[in-house]
């Protein structure tokens, strides 16, 4: 209905720019058409005369014709010639002596006001409709003013009924724990006496917490699915509007549109738009329009009647943010943290994506869910369709594993960029720099698995050395910091080795190294006696700004030294450990190095195959 409404104005003017159109063509054709016009042309280039000659030679039976148009006189002789004359406007034919009945001369007189009447007229009936349809559209756009203007505080909250939503549990990959907590929120939605009749409650607001991509929004249509009710979506933002008092006045609109058509479900997308805390760091008092937005949701939360039936969803990826108040029992007092799938649920999450795909034979999901740690389920539908976008460029008719294999890279590591042109020396630097990342990394015992060497360009990246953990890990050790650390080194510890100088190659991994290290010694409790298990470094800064907290030193100047030098002394011992193991395997750093400088990729087995001696064992 809204859609076919916005859609009529358009119509209107289009109607109108046809009748307008219509006039002037038909102007034009009774201009063309007027027979007027051949005569003119005829008559266009006749010698002119005087009016006495003109009667003399009626009088002598010379013409054959004479017509009379206004105060012009045209004349056609016996012979064939023509000539024009000019008479006065008070002087008509009997004055003239052309009346003559014996005389056999045709006179004419034609009366040309009459003939162009139409034309005449038409200029002045096109502005009078020109001013009826402004008119016209002058009161409907006044209407429709007055229509958007009392419609302004209603809800824009989408609404899709029960038969609309498709989504059930059975679509949402990975969350077991998440859709055994939202299962009670069915199922009451679906039998609410069964609750209701021993005095239970169900909770009023369910608040998804995660990080985006891991499936809130989805999760959210998919209770509404399974409960069979109508499923209202909005944006936290949408509430927000530069006039104080709109977004409370569609706070109201919503929840009694929700109230009317119960049971049903409120999902509020990123309500950390409108549930901020209130009046931090001198933003806002209490006439700010954010605030009275939020006001008006936690009374319209806590002030449901017992047997409405209306359940709240929000979901946010900042529930740090969030007002007290909004989080307290009786209004969002359930929360339901979504983490990024782990090893079984990437698996899951694959196999739902691949159901609308023409996938070919032997595809190994667990082999793709392995390399894809630490992505959430957005990120695997992305690499899922990156497959299919790899096969149909490669015009083959289904999905390969090569082709998943593609979509991970590119999708972890960036696209590759062969059109960048290095120069010989950059290219053997670069080589020099992955492959020492490569082995100082395969000898650390706390390291990630090697999994793939590249020379070849890969976003801001020359190379790229991809380290791939075995399982879901949820806790670090201070060896596997300490090992990490060492490998980020290992890359300019090998251009130091070959080349005795060092380049900007390896600025990010000292970026990476650095953040480490300082993050052992102020957050983790890893740092020297000197330090002590102490935190160092206060989070603060204004909810308002919606970005992390800046850090505030609440530490001394002296403990501030004891961190730089911790950090310094770390980054210096692992450094000397990467250049010590590059050393002691020089030769392997050649010889791993020349192959690479050839094939431009090197797997895991390759790897391990130049630096042992041995061949590698294929994983099952």
């Amino acid at each position: 209905m809204a859609a076919t409404k916005s859609r009529q104005p358009k119509n209107k003017s289009w109607l109108i720019s046809i009748l307008l159109f219509g006039t002037l063509i038909a102007m034009s054709l009774v201009s063309l058409t007027n027979p007027q016009r051949s005569s003119d042309k005829k008559f266009a280039d006749a010698p002119e005369v005087s009016i006495s000659q003109i009667t003399r030679g009626y009088s002598e039976g010379k013409f054959s014709k004479i017509s009379v148009r206004d105060n012009k006189v045209f004349v056609e002789t016996v012979t064939g010639a023509v000539l024009q004359s000019y008479k006065e406007s008070r002087d008509t034919v009997s004055q003239l002596g052309w009346n003559d009945p014996s005389n056999a001369t045709v006179v004419e007189v034609e009366n040309r006001e009459a003939q162009n009447m139409l034309v005449a007229i038409l200029p002045d009936l096109l502005f009078l409709l020109l001013v009826i349809f402004g008119l016209i559209w002058l009161f409907r756009g006044i209407a429709r003013s007055q229509s958007t203007a009392m419609s302004f505080g209603k809800s824009r909250a989408k609404v899709a009924d029960a038969t609309q939503v498709k989504t059930r549990f059975k679509d949402v990959a990975g969350m077991e724990e998440s859709k055994e907590e939202l299962v009670e929120v069915v199922d009451f939605l679906k039998n609410p006496k069964k609750y209701t009749v021993i005095g239970a409650k169900i909770p009023k607001g369910v608040l998804l917490v995660g990080q985006p991509g891991t499936g809130k929004t989805l999760l959210a249509r998919a209770v509404a699915g399974e409960a069979g009710v109508p499923f209202f979506s909005i944006a936290g933002s949408e509430f927000v509007e530069m006039f104080v008092g709109v977004g409370a006045s569609r706070v109201r609109d919503l929840f009694a549109k929700a109230k009317r058509n119960s049971p049903c479900i409120i999902f509020i997308d990123e309500i950390d738009a409108v549930g901020r805390q209130r009046g931090g760091a001198g933003f806002g008092g209490g006439h700010d329009e954010r605030e009275q937005t939020l006001n008006q949701i936690l009374t319209e939360m806590d002030g449901f009647e017992q047997e409405t039936n209306v359940i709240v969803i929000a979901a946010t990826n900042r529930p740090d943010v969030l007002d007290q108040a909004l989080l307290r029992p009786g209004r969002f007092d359930r929360r339901i943290f979504i983490d990024k799938p782990d090893l079984e649920a990437r698996e899951k999450i694959l196999e739902v994506h691949t159901k609308n795909k023409k996938m070919g034979k032997n595809i190994n999901l667990n082999v793709i869910a392995q390399k894809t740690v630490g992505l959430a389920g957005a990120d695997l539908e992305n690499i899922m369709n990156e497959a299919a976008i790899f096969a149909a460029k490669g015009k083959n008719k289904t999905v390969s594993q090569k082709d998943i294999d593609n979509a991970v890279e590119k999708v972890a590591l960036g696209p590759e960029k062969r059109s960048r042109k290095l120069s010989e020396k950059e290219v053997r630097i670069t080589a020099y720099h992955e492959v020492g990342h490569a082995i100082v990394g395969h000898l650390c015992p706390e390291s990630d698995a090697l999994h793939k060497i590249s020379i070849v360009s890969r976003g801001n990246a020359l190379g790229v050395t991809w380290f791939l953990p075995q399982e879901d890990q949820f806790t670090t050790s201070k060896q596997k910091f300490l090992d990490e650390i060492c490998g980020l080194l290992g890359g300019r510890a090998a251009e130091e080795l070959i080349f005795k100088e060092i380049t900007t190659g390896a600025s990010n991994d000292l970026e990476r190294a650095s953040a480490i290290a300082r993050n052992m010694a102020m957050r983790y409790g890893m740092g020297d006696d000197d330090l002590g298990l102490v935190t160092y470094g206060e989070k603060q800064g204004s909810m308002f700004q919606g970005v992390d907290p800046s850090t505030a030193r609440n530490y001394s100047e002296e403990q501030a030294r004891n961190i730089d030098d911790f950090v310094r002394d770390t980054i210096n011992k692992q450094y000397t450990r990467a250049l010590g193991m590059l050393k002691k395997h020089k030769t392997k750093l050649e010889s791993i190095t020349k192959t690479l400088l050839k094939t431009e990729t090197m797997d895991k087995d390759e790897f391990v195959e130049i630096f042992t001696g041995k061949k590698a064992k294929k994983r099952k």
